[in-house]
């Protein structure tokens, strides 16, 4: 698979090293608070640390034929990302699926659904991040649609996007930002390291925040009355 690259002097493996030390939570930021995955896709393997570039592949619901084709094809270094559309009780992956994927040295996986074998997964240093976990199994009969933009876990994906996941959730990072979110998250990183500095000098965060002068200004704009809709 060609995928497209980001317009920087960095090879991938001085992306990855580099995205992996700013973590997904500063990158967030660094995107303007977006990016992230929704909140219940969590890391369930033993490793969580994981940056590539994505490989998409949209399944049809509760069906696992595409998934081994997928991780047969998918580059090494890369992050697979399933479009399992939501369903969470039928598995899209599982225990030896996941030792395919380290061996062929995929970077991690990351599927909107469900997974199974949580026992050996979780000792097993590829990362996998998922949205639940089901012994039910999916079927094995229609065919999928591999690198296309899909959408996972309220986030859009396109092939090549880089993708980041860590303790926090996953963070998806368009390949056209890259270049520009990556010094941007560095800046944010020395604030927050000479922030902590402050802080463990006896600092408050609230003084650090200009919390009061904020809080003071505040109290002189009109009060609006939080807005409540009822549907019907």
């Amino acid at each position: 698979m060609k995928r497209p690259r980001a317009q920087s002097a960095r090879t991938d493996s001085q992306l990855r090293k580099t995205l992996l030390a700013l973590k997904t939570a500063i990158l967030s930021d660094a995107l303007g608070k977006t990016g992230a995955m929704d909140h219940d896709m969590k890391c369930l393997s033993a490793g969580c640390q994981m940056a590539g570039p994505a490989a998409t592949l949209r399944v049809h619901t509760a069906d696992i034929l595409m998934v081994a084709k997928a991780v047969s094809t998918c580059p090494r270094g890369s992050v697979l990302v399933i479009d399992g559309q939501g369903e969470l009780n039928t598995a899209l992956w599982g225990s030896i699926i996941s030792v395919e994927a380290r061996l062929k040295g995929i970077a991690g996986v990351v599927i909107d659904g469900a997974v199974r074998d949580l026992a050996h997964i979780r000792i097993d240093r590829f990362p996998v991040f998922a949205r639940a976990v089901v012994p039910n199994a999916g079927g094995a009969e229609y065919v999928g649609e591999q690198n296309i933009p899909i959408q996972c876990a309220g986030v859009v994906v396109k092939p090549g996007d880089w993708v980041v996941g860590d303790e926090d959730g996953v963070v998806v990072i368009p390949i056209d930002l890259l270049p520009a979110v990556i010094p941007k998250a560095e800046n944010l990183a020395q604030v927050e390291k000479a922030i902590e500095r402050s802080v463990r000098r006896g600092k408050s965060l609230a003084s650090l925040l200009r919390s009061d002068e904020i809080l003071e200004r505040k109290s002189r704009e009109p009060f609006l009355p939080q807005m409540r809709f009822i549907s019907h």
